[in-house]
């Protein structure tokens, strides 16, 4: 059995590495730059949709702030309008409170003055009630008719020195 040399230098294998190296340039001029122009094209985007992430990260996060900012204010701002309606709420209960207190003092200062006079009517009643009794005692005792206008002139007298005494 002949043994052949695995390699062997021949015209065959020059041919075989002309056509290699060929089918190389080739491959490279048709294959590998059209492939590595996709490849270099979705590098480019992918570094841009990176960057536009970035970006809208950012502006999320901005967002986000301003948002959180805004809530802060409303809270803050509804917290002051409960406030000032708690502080007018009290302020109308203590202008309710002093017109009730008012009220309440007319009506007893009027209820004083009513009893007042009706205290002097009654007293003034009472006068001429006694002085008309007094006056048919007189005339009982006396048997004869007094002037009336000096029976009342003199029972008066003797009324408000009574009182003055007391």
């Amino acid at each position: 059995m002949e043994f052949k040399p695995l390699i062997g230098i021949s015209w065959e294998l020059a041919f075989q590495l002309i056509n290699t190296f060929l089918v190389f340039l080739l491959l490279k001029k048709l294959l590998f730059k059209p492939v590595l122009g996709v490849i270099e094209s979705r590098e480019k985007d992918i570094r841009e949709n990176l960057a536009e992430g970035e970006k809208a990260k950012s502006e999320g996060l901005s967002l986000k702030k301003e948002y959180e900012e805004k809530v802060n204010s409303a809270k803050n701002e509804g917290q002051e309008i409960i406030k000032q309606a708690t502080l007018r709420a009290e302020q109308k209960e203590s202008e309710i409170i002093s017109t009730a207190k008012q009220e309440a003092q007319s009506l007893k200062e009027k209820a004083s003055k009513d009893v007042e006079q009706e205290r002097q009517k009654v007293m003034n009643e009472i006068k001429n009630d006694i002085s008309d009794i007094a006056l048919l005692a007189a005339s009982k005792v006396i048997e004869k008719d007094i002037d009336k206008s000096k029976h009342e002139e003199l029972i008066n007298n003797f009324i408000k020195e009574v009182g003055e005494a007391k």
